[in-house]
């Protein structure tokens, strides 16, 4: 019987696991090497101490509504898309609200988390700990690691002949950057077009005095600001959009995303990305595509190597008089803590049972937490992630049995190509994953049993923004806000701009709803006859549920 639950990491996930904990009658102790909450949002100036932390200029690249913990909203007053500092503010608001700083250890680092010698039976962890060089032993009956995936970086110096034998200039990993003053009047060379690599880009083009942006892959810019003004990820992430992706063939989907993407702009204009291109990676930058118009930001293809002040391009070109070189090149996650027979049951997260659970494992008290990428707020995932954990912990809800878990694996485990980083294979579709989850857990909402008992609800929840509140209206830990949170998401949406009253105060919302209504009968004929005739593809372990 699980009572006595490890948690390591004070960040989102580590939060939403003690508060998780309680929730179930478990008896949570949070870990957090550092003196605060946070994790890696809760910016320092410090360089030291091996923790990964934001940068001073960050700003959330997934709205308030879509990020925020399913039964405490983010204050209205609060702005869509957050500072780090304002998303600091809200974890110790959840932190306080729930009480959950007296089950938190600061400054105790987790130095080992071992099997005790009769774990098949008691499936229990001796868990070593050190605070102010006093080290301590303590049991457990699970362990939940919320360590994330930002944990150490990676610099693959070895793709990239010279940088540490010819270049006579300086190279740093992004971790190492916290704001722009080191680089002003410099000539900057970004690797790396992710969503930080962008960032970074954008902001040193201020004060560098030029700044090339490296990248190896076709990358396509997405705003945070979608049409008429919304929050991209609160107009796009939607279960009716999922449900035309489903429903769509994928070659169609993918050109129509094409279209979408270029009528901002043309990405093959600005040699960013081509329609002939098979992937689809998908920054977050508005201002990326105005520096690239005014040439205060020029993009090149990737690094072929270095000389003493240059860098010598795939395509032939060389930039020179390089006096930086700025690797955004992403992380690698591990787990020194685990014993080494523990750690080698996942070589990724790929590797995990619904990537949490190493399946192997005889007593399934393991659980990684926020270990993945998806294409909304991995703080919804990770809080999902641990609510159904815990549920498992409290024994009301049950794993399959080992030969199913890894079968489950071995059949979402394409082959990828390796890369360190491993970025690229953590990558989810949000709705997909934490939807699955959900109903692992019980708590998925079904649209079409609201529709005959709370029509509005039911189109809010199909058309309207996944938000997590919808996870809070059925099911263990139900939230009797959740309806409320969900009719006035978009009141907190546009609150924070309501600052100077202007005539026509519409929202749009009219003009959604009817669309909504137009639409409705479309998406469940649809839904009817995929569910009749299952050779259209519908079958009842795809696991639609409008």
């Amino acid at each position: 019987m699980v009572r006595r639950v490890a948690v390591i990491g004070a960040g989102a996930g580590g939060l939403a696991s003690v508060k998780c904990c309680l929730d179930e009658g478990l008896e949570p102790t949070c870990f957090e090497r550092s003196e605060d909450i946070g994790g890696l949002w809760r910016y320092t100036d410090s360089r030291d101490g091996g923790r990964v932390s934001v940068y001073r200029s960050v700003i959330t690249n997934t709205s308030k509504e879509m990020s925020c913990f399913s039964d405490f909203p983010c204050p209205e007053n609060f702005p869509s898309f957050l500072p780090h500092s304002l998303l600091l503010e809200y974890f110790r608001m959840y932190a306080q609200h729930f009480d959950l700083l007296r089950h938190i250890r600061f400054k105790t680092t987790a130095l080992s988390v071992r099997k005790r010698p009769d774990f098949a039976i008691s499936g229990q962890w001796e868990v070593v700990t050190e605070t102010n060089g006093i080290q301590e032993s303590h049991i457990f009956d699970a362990v939940m690691v919320c360590t994330g995936h930002y944990q150490e970086p990676y610099l693959p110096l070895a793709s990239f002949p010279g940088i540490d034998t010819c270049f006579k200039g300086q190279y740093l990993h992004s971790r190492e950057y916290k704001d722009v003053e080191a680089f002003r009047g410099k000539r900057v060379l970004v690797v790396g077009i992710g969503n930080t690599g962008g960032d970074l880009s954008v902001e040193l083009s201020r004060v560098a005095a030029k700044v090339f942006l490296s990248a190896r892959s076709n990358t396509w810019v997405f705003s945070r600001v979608s049409d008429h003004g919304f929050p991209l990820d609160m107009v796009r992430t939607t279960r009716f959009n999922h449900f035309l992706d489903w429903i769509l063939p994928s070659a169609l989907m993918k050109r129509i995303k094409f279209w979408k993407c270029n009528s901002w702009f043309n990405h093959v204009n600005y040699g960013l990305a081509s329609t002939k291109s098979s992937n689809f990676k998908i920054i977050v930058n508005e201002e990326l595509p105005f520096c690239l118009l005014s040439g205060t930001v020029v993009l090149k293809p990737n690094v072929k190597e270095f000389t003493e002040s240059s860098a010598v391009f795939e395509d032939g070109t060389t930039e020179e008089n390089i006096d930086v070189v700025l690797f955004a090149t992403g992380y690698i996650f591990s787990f020194p803590f685990l014993e080494d027979s523990v750690r080698s049951l996942f070589d990724d997260n790929r590797s995990l049972y619904k990537r949490i659970f190493p399946p192997q494992l005889e007593k399934p008290t393991l659980a990684i937490i926020g270990l993945v990428q998806l294409t909304g707020s991995v703080m919804v995932g990770a809080e999902m992630q641990a609510r159904w954990v815990t549920g498992i912990f409290a024994g009301w809800n049950k794993l399959p049995p080992t030969s199913r878990m890894i079968a489950d694996v071995l059949k979402k485990k394409p082959p990828v190509k390796r890369d360190l980083s491993k970025r690229e294979n953590l990558k989810m579709s949000f709705i997909s994953y934490t939807d699955e989850i959900a109903s692992c857990a019980g708590v998925k909402p079904s649209v079409l049993r609201l529709l005959l008992t709370d029509p509005r609800l039911a189109l809010a929840v199909f058309f309207g923004p996944c938000t997590p509140y919808q996870y809070r209206l059925v099911g263990r830990g139900k939230w009797s806000g959740a309806r409320e949170a969900i009719l006035t998401q978009w009141h907190r949406t546009l609150k924070p701009l309501r600052t100077r009253v202007v005539d026509d105060s519409s929202d749009g919302s009219d003009g959604r709803h009817w669309m909504w209504l137009l639409a409705l009968p479309v998406a469940l004929a649809a839904g009817f006859l995929l569910s009749k005739y299952p050779r259209l593809g519908w079958t009842p372990q795809a696991g639609l549920q409008l």
